[in-house]
């Protein structure tokens, strides 16, 4: 086995949640990505994955998307609800639906299935790197309307009641409120959240706004400009 890239986003190794039915593939990955200097927790399916979930804390979770019972989007969804913790899909089917799919419920990338242990290693490093750089950014606290967003904590708030995040939102986030009223186009925000695609910019754009727009038919604060991309019109 080739020596795998080593983890340097944090300062500490990395906590991992691995979860795919695959007894190869799962124990294949774990080794790998512990070589590369990952602590890593693996599960077979999602009801053992919700009980590590319940009794540990981690960085990022690997997801596979087609596990018997409840699959990845499933979990992916649900853990959203609760947690912005960065999640990666593993999937053996690479249609352009089920990444947009995956990233409009939360997922901040996608794998296709058959792909290199050293790729998914160099993506979670890579997200890491994102969510850790992309803090403080942007002035601590920014107001638009009855919205404030704290950058340094990566919380936004409605009229101080908190509205739930996940890391590429806030990283999104991040960007546009470090230059509010500029306008910033989709290639930048693809470059510096991450993205990768100037359409998972559009996606991460679109989930945003049901967030932090009275009607996001009709924003207000996370404006379009056509054809060059987008700018935050704060107070």
């Amino acid at each position: 086995m080739n020596t795998a890239p080593a983890f340097d986003a944090l300062d500490r190794p990395p906590h991992l949640l691995l979860v795919d039915d695959d007894d190869r593939i799962r124990e294949l990955l774990k080794r790998y990505l512990a070589q590369a200097g990952a602590r890593v927790s693996a599960a077979a399916d999602a009801a053992s994955a919700r009980k590590l979930l319940g009794a540990m804390d981690f960085d990022l979770l690997i997801l596979d998307v087609m596990m018997p019972v409840e699959d990845g989007f499933s979990l992916a969804e649900s853990v959203r609800k609760n947690s912005k913790v960065p999640i990666v899909l593993l999937t053996a089917r690479g249609l352009a639906e089920d990444r947009i799919r995956g990233l409009s419920i939360g997922a901040d990338d996608y794998v296709a299935k058959p792909f290199e242990p050293a790729e998914l290693a160099l993506r979670v490093n890579a997200i890491l790197r994102r969510t850790v750089a992309s803090r403080g950014e942007a002035p601590e606290l920014l107001t638009f309307g009855p919205f404030s967003f704290n950058s340094a904590r990566g919380e936004l708030q409605r009229e101080g009641a908190p509205v739930r995040l996940t890391e590429a939102e806030v990283a999104m986030l991040r960007v546009l409120a470090a230059r509010p009223g500029e306008v910033i186009s989709r290639e930048d925000l693809a470059k510096k959240t991450g993205a990768g695609l100037e359409r998972s910019v559009d996606v991460q754009v679109t989930r945003l706004r049901r967030k932090m727009e009275l009607d996001p038919r009709a924003p207000v604060y996370l404006q379009t400009v056509r054809g060059i991309g987008y700018r935050l019109a704060a107070d």
